[in-house]
């Protein structure tokens, strides 16, 4: 008897259309998370907002806030592993949509001119404005949100998708996702205006997050239909699962665990050197090539669109072919290149945009290949809490670089915000040191590529082989 054919995931139409709802949410998330980024420029040169270039990575920074040093991750981790995908999925996207409405809030006219709450936020730390306190702490609520989420998403493609086209779906949910971001670069400075209302595309992200949470809601409903399915299946089969549940004991097998290590390294290292750079990348293109402020996102957009288009490719390689360690390294060495030509050559736009689709690529590479890798090399039972852990690594990154940075340009760049804010002509943010440290930190996650292929032919885990299993 077929058994498989009695099970909901086994309807193309039915795994896809999962996918696709638990990505719009993604997608919401994604939009959200860069809101502010094409932005930057129009926030540092409001004097009302008070916000320098630290502030700024201090704002970014936030993000990760929570995540990392109260382990929000891990506890959403060993959430998603104990109360299951639907409760954790929509608790965290409810959490977004709280995060999001607090950082909208800080920017508003009534919260600048003294609105519920300013009074109190301005009564410590005084020399930091309450608007960047109260949105950094909105952002960091924000942070847990997306995160989890995202770690959500990664185990509900696993559920539907093992043993079928893995890598592609978790391509296909890549490619939704980085969707926000083509539409927030895009978006975010035509929808802020002439005018510099920074508030219009922070709500459109809010009402984007709503519409996620809902069709994460309707997702539930496909879930526990197949979860019914699944157990009635059993039943008449006479099927007796003996699963092994999750151990907090568990959590230990993970860090002995050599080939899981080298991941959530290249990923802290991999990702350090592409979603800080991508908040401050628009306003790279300003001050380096001259593009105006309300089209800054328009060459940064062009990161996201090719990840859309490439990413899914990749997947269907790596579904049938495999070498998922050699791509992990390939996506490595683009990345170094793409940073070390911004840090040292011309203020020519044609050649950033060049860079961008280079970096677009690595950005595709790297990813599929990573995501995929993770259920070969550990157990399902606890395959959340290892999702889990390597985001919580990531936001160590996503925490420290964005913060780095933003001090640094200050620092490198004594007097410019002044200057900016006064009008001087010319007066323009040197980026070469920063794209420097984005340079050292690709080298270092190409370090761990190279350990993972290495260590992959002494563990025989197979990621160089293909995903797809074949059917006898």
């Amino acid at each position: 008897m077929n058994k498989t054919k009695s099970l909901l995931k086994d309807s193309a139409l039915a795994r896809w259309t999962a996918l696709i709802l638990v990505s719009l949410t993604m997608f919401a998330g994604y939009y959200f998370a860069d809101v502010l980024s094409p932005l930057k420029s129009m926030i540092i040169e409001n004097a009302k907002l008070n916000w320098s270039n630290t502030g700024y990575g201090m704002y970014t920074s936030a993000y990760s806030w929570f995540n990392v040093f109260f382990g929000m991750l891990i506890i959403g981790g060993i959430i998603l592993d104990k109360s299951g995908i639907r409760f954790t999925g929509l608790s965290f996207s409810l959490l977004m949509v709280i995060g999001g409405s607090l950082n909208y809030y800080a920017l508003t006219d009534t919260f600048l001119n003294g609105g519920p709450g300013y009074a109190f936020l301005n009564s410590f730390l005084t020399n930091i404005s309450p608007s960047l306190k109260l949105a950094s702490f909105g952002f960091a609520l924000f942070g847990v949100g997306i995160e989890i989420i995202g770690v959500t998403a990664s185990r509900t493609i696993v559920k539907w998708f093992k043993g079928k086209e893995m890598a592609t779906a978790m391509a296909l949910q890549v490619a939704i996702a980085r969707m926000g971001m083509l539409l927030v670069f895009y978006s975010s400075p035509r929808l802020a205006g002439d005018a510099h209302i920074i508030t219009r595309p922070v709500a459109f992200g809010i009402l984007l997050m709503i519409i996620g949470f809902a069709t994460f809601l309707v997702y539930t409903f496909m879930d526990t239909k197949f979860d019914r399915q699944a157990a009635n299946l059993r039943i008449k089969e006479n099927i007796t699962v003996e699963e092994e549940k999750f151990k907090f004991s568990d959590i230990g097998k993970l860090f002995t665990n050599r080939s899981y290590i080298y991941i959530a390294l290249l990923c802290v290292l991999f990702y350090s050197a592409v979603f800080p750079f991508m908040k401050y990348a628009p306003d790279l293109m300003v001050n380096k090539f001259g593009v105006l402020a309300k089209t800054a996102g328009d060459i940064p957009s062009i990161l996201p669109l090719g990840t859309m288009i490439l990413t899914p490719i990749f997947g269907l390689f790596l579904d049938y072919k495999g070498k998922s360690a050699s791509i992990m390294i390939l996506g490595s060495i683009l990345l170094i290149f793409v940073h070390l030509v911004f840090a040292y050559g011309p203020a020519s736009q044609p050649l950033a945009i060049g860079l961008m689709l280079i970096l677009g690529v690595a950005f595709s590479l790297v990813p599929a290949a990573m995501w995929p890798s993770v259920p070969k090399i550990v157990d399902e039972r606890y395959l959340g809490t290892a999702y889990s852990l390597i985001f919580w690594v990531q936001n160590w990154g996503l925490w420290g670089m964005p913060l780095f940075i933003g001090w640094l340009l200050d620092k490198v760049n004594p007097g410019i915000t002044e200057q900016i804010r006064n009008g001087v002509a010319g007066a323009h943010y040197n980026y070469t040191i920063p794209m420097l440290v984005f340079t050292a930190t690709g080298i270092l996650g190409l370090v761990f590529a190279f350990l993972l292929k290495r260590e992959d032919k002494v563990s025989g885990f197979g990621l160089e082989l293909p995903n797809k299993i074949k059917k006898a």
